[in-house]
């Protein structure tokens, strides 16, 4: 008899910094036609194949809180001037109280990320899965951490150093995306 299908994934998008480099919670940023970048990481992850969508808010709550999408769930970070550490725990720690096998992870300033990017991880979502999308070999987003590592991964990180340093010492998969979108991030407007 085969073995039951696990659920699918739940997506998280980090949004809760300041963005001061950016001049602004990158939480608020649009596109050139208006549309938030929240909305757009949201939808991603939903065509990916993420099930529940978490959305990590802090510095702009107040403001961001309505562009987060209806079918995505917003995650409160008090803490969020602490780092994206903040936001990384609050999530997994939310994720924590449902039954998702794994979390996909990405900031909300990777306003391109494709589906297809995503999908790449979604297929290796495991509860022991440890993978990070690759740009021509750079490290980059999303990241896929299986629920069983995410007590480790809340411990592991600190301030503005995210699961980086941890997959490395864990030796997570390394998923070539580059031929789907570049991968970059967006610090400056």
């Amino acid at each position: 008899m085969p073995a039951a299908a696990l659920e699918p994934p739940c997506g998280v998008v980090l949004a809760a910094g300041a963005g001061r480099r950016f001049g602004g919670p990158k939480a608020l940023a649009r596109t050139p036609a208006g549309t938030p970048w929240i909305a757009l990481a949201v939808r991603a992850l939903r065509a990916g194949g993420c099930g529940e969508i978490l959305v990590a808010l802090g510095a702009s709550l107040e403001e961001a809180a309505p562009l987060v999408p209806s079918d995505a769930t917003v995650v409160p970070v008090p803490d969020w001037a602490s780092g994206v550490s903040a936001s990384l725990r609050a999530s997994l720690a939310h994720a924590a109280s449902g039954t998702s096998p794994a979390a996909i992870v990405m900031p909300v300033d990777t306003p391109d990320a494709t589906p297809a990017a995503i999908a790449r991880l979604v297929r290796r979502a495991q509860p022991d899965a440890l993978a990070q999308a690759v740009y021509d070999g750079s490290p980059g987003h999303p990241v896929l951490i299986g629920r069983a590592h995410w007590d480790a991964v809340s411990a592991a990180v600190r301030g503005d150093i995210g699961a980086r340093p941890y997959l490395i010492a864990q030796n997570a998969e390394l998923v070539e995306c580059g031929d789907l979108w570049s991968g970059m991030d967006r610090d400056e407007r």
